[in-house]
């Protein structure tokens, strides 16, 4: 089966050509390693969150959180971006809780008996780094009087907007995305707390990719994230490197859902 590649995680409707301009990159480096069968352009409807990895992924971007769970074996991590945005520290991210700007909610208890969006059930950002923030004032309860899944962040805030919930948790990426290009609609939230922080979204590829072809995916990442030639292809993405994360510091993700589970917070409720 022919190979694929995919921007997913970050994936503006506005944000296709810079999203292209990236691939357009990686793929010279590729095709200059002299790899073969680079797919010509990116897929650009495939979901955050899929059915599966499938065998023929060449090139994505996946949740940290779901690959140490319902991806588990599926995927090799390439490398993590570091983003030039609030929240982020070196190769990591976490989520903003993001409110209307009309609430009255001035802490993260106010929201107590509220509606919560949620993008997705296995969403790192979006369930699992909140989860383990609000495990700490849960008190072992549902905390909130509804969750409501979205199906993604940008569905999330929009139905923030729309008067559909009171708050959201944001991977802060996507929140910095969403203020640069829908400035107007960001100017009607904000952002009342932020969640644990967590490894950066990684770069992926097929768990079945030769491990030759990994090596050339990951050198291609590498000088496609500190060469100069490359800096309007980053800038593109707010991404001022690439660099390695250990396998381990994904699994860390697994202790705040089970440090959650341990203070009586198993699920987001």
């Amino acid at each position: 089966m022919t190979a694929s590649a995919s921007l997913p995680m970050y994936n503006f409707p506005e944000m296709r050509e810079v999203n292209a301009r990236f691939w357009e990159a990686l793929r010279g480096l590729l095709l200059e390693a002299g790899l073969d069968d680079v797919p010509a352009a990116l897929i650009f409807e495939r979901r955050p969150v899929p059915e599966r990895l499938e065998p023929h992924l060449l090139f994505s971007q996946t949740c940290g959180y779901p690959l140490e769970t319902v991806f588990k074996g599926q995927a090799i991590r390439l490398g993590a971006p570091v983003y030039a945005v609030p929240g982020c520290d070196g190769p990591t991210h976490c989520a903003f809780f993001v409110v209307p700007k009309a609430s009255p909610a001035k802490t993260l208890a106010d929201l107590k008996g509220g509606v919560f969006l949620l993008n997705s059930l296995v969403s790192n950002s979006g369930m699992n780094l909140p989860r383990r923030a609000l495990a700490e004032i849960a008190d072992g309860r549902p905390f909130f009087r509804e969750v409501i899944e979205t199906g993604g962040h940008p569905a999330s805030l929009d139905r923030l907007l729309c008067g559909e919930g009171d708050v959201a948790s944001i991977d802060c990426v996507t929140y910095a995305f969403w203020k640069h290009y829908r400035a107007e609609a960001a100017a009607r939230v904000r952002v009342i707390a932020e969640t644990p922080p967590s490894p950066a979204i990684p770069f992926v590829t097929s768990i079945v990719t030769p491990p030759p072809t990994v090596d050339i995916l990951r050198a291609a990442l590498h000088k496609l994230g500190s060469d100069p030639r490359y800096e309007a292809v980053r800038a593109g993405l707010l991404i001022m490197g690439i660099e390695d994360v250990p396998d381990a510091a994904y699994r860390g993700l697994l202790d705040y859902e089970r440090e959650a589970a341990e203070l009586g917070y198993p699920q987001l409720v």
